[in-house]
């Protein structure tokens, strides 16, 4: 395959992504916090699908608290 899988998120645009997910959920970032995404999403990075994993689980449990 030459091209990225469908939904595919650089790096950069996966470290943006988390934290706007975190954001919308109403998560208070700390330092170590932000250093985990950093770590995550950056240097080098997990695969796309984690970061879209974690990302979706925030997303479903503030939805079910705010349900």
């Amino acid at each position: 395959m030459t091209t990225e899988p469908q939904g595919f998120l650089s790096n950069p645009d996966q470290h943006e992504q988390l934290l706007a997910v975190l954001a919308d959920a109403g998560v208070e970032l700390g330092d170590y916090d932000h250093r985990i995404i950093e770590w995550l999403t950056r240097s080098p990075g997990y695969e796309w699908s984690t970061v879209a994993t974690i990302a979706s689980w925030v997303k479903r449990a503030a939805d079910h608290t705010t349900a």
